[in-house]
């Protein structure tokens, strides 16, 4: 067994299914949210976690998409078209969030020997994997160029980018985080970010390479899979998969120790925001 399927068996999993609730509340409060869980599953007060959750219209913008030239023309483009827009604190580029696509944060304890990045990025394509297994394709696990916010870990069937994965670390605390585009069309997403880009980067020279997105090597795991997959059944076959790797699934919310670190964190996230949109 390699180290990373080691990494996905825990005795116990606890899981936070925001899936349906996240449809009511912003994005920011899942980024402070994945923060408390880093903290209180790093220090011991939680055991190895698992949240799931999806949010309405939203853009999520990384740190050097907010350096722009003219990211206030594209910010004005995508809120004309009923998007919110925030900015993460992490890395990475912009990515679309709506009612199709779900987010799954796998929270691990950092022990001793602490866990290497590229092992974290290996039990989500595991994990993902497996929830597919019975469907005759291969998910592979490499940079899509053309893609919006590519990595090398981003997954695909036929060359087409279906989700992304990245990581936050904090207080010895890991979330593997992965977007999973399940319906909808990935192109028209695509298509988004790039006039996003096409307005707040014009023909400028910028100091960071930004990506030349091609819509066509997007799509939603109901294009690629030829079947209409739902935000529900996804998230019944991520629960199967992660109950075969653990003595029992916890089913609950923030415990209350957790609520006072959440309000900490989430208003971090908020002031963030606040500084950046108070500032173009």
């Amino acid at each position: 067994m390699s180290e990373a399927q080691n990494l996905l068996i825990q005795e116990v999993w606890r899981v936070i299914d925001q899936s349906a609730v996240g449809l009511h509340a912003s994005a920011l409060q899942s980024f402070g949210m994945d923060d408390t869980l880093c903290a209180s599953v790093g220090s011991g007060l939680s055991p190895a976690t698992a949240r799931t959750w999806v949010h309405e219209r939203t853009i999520v913008l990384g740190i050097q998409d907010t350096k722009l030239p003219y990211v206030k023309d594209g910010l004005d483009f995508l809120q004309k078209e009923g998007y919110q827009i925030i900015v993460r604190n992490s890395g990475g580029l912009a990515v679309v969030l709506d009612r199709g696509v779900l987010n799954i944060s796998l929270v691990f304890p950092e022990k001793e020997k602490g866990i290497d990045i590229n092992r974290g990025y290996e039990a989500m394509y595991l994990l993902i994997k497996e929830m597919f297994a019975d469907f005759q394709v291969e998910i592979e696990a490499r940079e899509i160029i053309g893609s919006y916010c590519p990595g090398s870990y981003d997954l695909s069937i036929g060359g087409k980018k279906f989700a992304g994965i990245s990581q936050r670390r904090l207080r010895r605390g890991v979330a593997v985080q992965i977007y999973l585009c399940v319906t909808g069309s990935g192109s028209e997403r695509a298509g988004l970010i790039k006039q996003f880009y096409s307005l707040a980067k014009r023909d400028e020279e910028t100091k960071f390479s930004y990506p030349e997105i091609d819509e066509g090597v997007m799509a939603s795991l109901s294009e690629l899979l030829g079947i209409d997959l739902s935000i529900e059944e996804t998230m019944l076959r991520f629960l199967k998969a992660l109950k075969e790797r653990s003595q029992r699934l916890e089913s609950g919310s923030l415990i209350a120790e957790e609520w006072p670190v959440f309000e900490g964190y989430h208003q971090r996230v908020v002031e963030r925001n606040e500084k950046f949109f108070n500032g173009i």
